[in-house]
């Protein structure tokens, strides 16, 4: 299991590639400061060493007890920034960020109009993006600015804004109710699992329901769809009505490749999506579908145009490999597939930091269930005690039931009729 390193700012030196510590260096030289020595001296250490160790760091003479967690506190807020000066021009929400910063410094000098100006255009964009929260700061911005300069360049101008701030107010409110229902459903399928029973059945129904009353499919944006299929998916799974589950993952992938822009805006709602697609797919058995999505998702990922950050790398082998694994279940070649353990078991490892325990041990099962059909079974038990042996109360139930099972059967396999 990854050992997590508890220091923020070790963790995220340890998390910058080659080229975000390159920029970093190149920025830190411009700050001619008498602290500048000691906190690159700082970054040097924490880089080069594989724990993070306090007792290393004092040692080294750079720095004082007492003064070591402000100069670890600058250190982390300059390599913040040194990241943020660097992020890749494509990211529609950090471009929409500036602008809106742009306008505020604007603002503050009293040319009203200029801000005005920027916050018009950026409004436009982050519509045309479907980013209504940021929409509607905008919105807000520009009545505060309204409201202390009469611009008279628009007849109604108050009341154009009125109406916007409403019907974004509104269609935000509808994202967030169901951005929640969401949540709150997949929070339950983690700690519980699927429903065991008809009372399980009925509370689950009931609060979704309760949930997405008088709500019209028909008049959501891509925003508010996103998340409607999202809670759908949820509750689908979580009372095991699989061809719902298929119907509303289907909806949601198809919503991303029919506006192929929002899938380079939202990465990881796409990434996700796709996952749940597969997942639903192979709960059917739908091999034709599951191997030519996994394929379209691929194909989609190595796309130059694709983001790439840790996070998305992260969940890209997570999805894309989880599903791999899947397959071969699928298709009964558990022979076949144990060339992925090697890679999966070294790509664990690689994105340690980003990878939560649940998804791990999922693996785990997975791996176990590879090893089973290929009746080494000895090598099953070894990965199912690392569910078994986890400890964590907040792994998912009806995983640590299925793992307690298989390894029931296994030792029966093995002629272990005692266990």
């Amino acid at each position: 299991m990854a050992n997590h390193q508890k220091d923020f700012l070790f963790v995220l030196i340890k998390s910058l590639s080659k080229s975000e510590k390159r920029q970093f260096k190149i920025f830190a030289s411009r700050l001619e400061t008498s602290s500048n020595t000691k906190f690159i001296e700082l970054f040097n250490i924490l880089d080069k060493s594989e724990n993070y160790d306090e007792k290393l760091i004092l040692k080294s003479g750079i720095i004082k007890k007492v003064q070591l967690s402000n100069l670890k506190s600058y250190l982390y807020k300059q390599i913040l920034v040194s990241i943020r000066l660097n992020i890749p021009s494509q990211n529609i929400r950090y471009q929409l960020r500036e602008q809106i910063d742009f306008a505020v410094i604007l603002y503050n000098k009293g040319l009203y109009k200029q801000s005005l100006k920027i916050l018009d255009k950026t409004k436009i964009v982050a519509l045309e993006n479907d980013e209504k929260y940021m929409a509607y700061e905008i919105v807000e911005f520009e009545k505060l600015i309204e409201s202390q300069y009469i611009t008279r360049s628009i007849q109604g101008r108050a009341d154009e804004l009125v109406i916007q701030a409403k019907e974004l107010n509104y269609r935000n409110t509808i994202s967030s109710k169901l951005s929640n229902l969401s949540l709150q459903l997949y929070g339950i399928m983690l700690k519980t699992g699927y429903v065991k029973s008809d009372e399980e059945y009925k509370y689950i129904d009931d609060y979704f329901n309760k949930h997405i009353a008088k709500l019209d499919e028909s008049k959501f944006g891509f925003r508010e769809k996103y998340w409607f299929y999202n809670a759908n998916l949820w509750r689908s799974f979580l009372v095991q009505d699989f061809l719902a589950s298929y119907k509303y993952a289907y909806k949601w992938v198809t919503l991303f490749y029919d506006n192929p822009n929002m899938i380079i805006q939202n990465p990881v709602f796409f990434l996700k999506g796709n996952h749940y697609f597969l997942e639903s797919l192979y709960m059917l058995k739908y091999k034709s579908n599951f191997k030519k999505y996994l394929t379209l998702l691929e194909e989609t990922i190595e796309d130059p145009k694709f983001p790439v950050n840790d996070n998305i790398a992260s969940l890209s082998f997570l999805y894309v490999y989880n599903n791999k694994l899947n397959l071969h279940i699928l298709e009964g070649t558990f022979a076949e597939s144990e060339y992925l353990i090697p890679e999966i078991l070294e790509k664990i490892k690689i994105h340690s930091e980003h990878l939560d325990e649940h998804h791990e041990m999922l693996f785990y099962y997975k791996i176990a269930s590879i090893y089973f059909g290929n009746e080494k079974y000895n090598e099953c038990i070894y990965y199912l005690d690392k569910i078994i042996n986890n400890k964590n109360l907040s792994m998912r139930e009806d995983l640590m039931c299925f793992a307690r099972l298989l390894s029931l059967i296994t030792h029966y396999e093995l002629g272990k009729d005692y266990y």
